[in-house]
């Protein structure tokens, strides 16, 4: 068993749930247990059991993880211009990578009642944090002028249900349009909310 120091490369946790990925990927929430991920990891299960409680728990900080990766990597897409065009292109952006992701797509596809508290009950740690995003954007644009006045936190709440339906909801209604027709559409949806009038 490789126990990594949190000095070295990379730390136990991110290990772990590095291996959890992949067991999600192989056989779906449902079927991961402590013991295929601690297999994967190359740890015991106590050091899985000290970090994590149960699997689910585990998957809860696995899809945080992703998702705060995903708010990271669409950084690069912001590109020039005002608040608003940054925050739209953000947006479309970060819904077409939560779209196409493979451990979204696997739990979407095989253990949807993962989703389902995400969806009815209560926010997540990466949606906390993308909704976090979402509000400063939308102050930054209505500081530069680029947004119209109004509620930042209610703005942004407005622009995270719509994208989420993009994410999660898209197939229902693909009938062969495109994800780039609706990508553009998001795009003109997000920017014309937010557009001063």
């Amino acid at each position: 068993m490789v126990e990594l120091s949190r000095t070295g490369q990379r730390g136990i946790e991110d290990t772990v749930l590095d291996a959890a990925g992949d067991c999600v990927l192989a056989y779906g929430v449902r079927r991961t247990t402590v013991t295929d991920v601690a297999r994967r990891a190359g740890v015991s299960r106590m050091t899985v059991y000290r970090r994590w409680p149960d699997v689910q728990s585990m998957i809860g900080d696995l899809m945080t993880r992703e998702w705060q990766r995903v708010l990271l990597a669409t950084a690069a897409d912001e590109g020039d211009g005002h608040a608003r065009s940054r925050l739209v292109a953000r947006v479309v952006a970060g819904a077409r990578v939560m779209r196409e992701h493979p451990l979204l797509c696997k739990i979407r596809d095989v253990d949807p009642e993962v989703l389902i508290p995400y969806l009815f009950d209560r926010r997540g740690a990466g949606q906390e944090d993308m909704l976090r995003f979402l509000v400063a954007a939308v102050a930054d644009g209505a500081a530069d002028g680029s947004v119209r006045p109004g509620d930042a936190e209610v703005m942004a709440r407005m622009v995270f249900l719509t994208t989420q339906s993009f994410v999660l909801s898209a197939r229902t209604v693909v009938d062969g349009v495109s994800f780039a027709s609706f990508d553009r559409e998001l795009a003109r949806l997000v920017d014309g909310y937010l557009r001063p009038d």
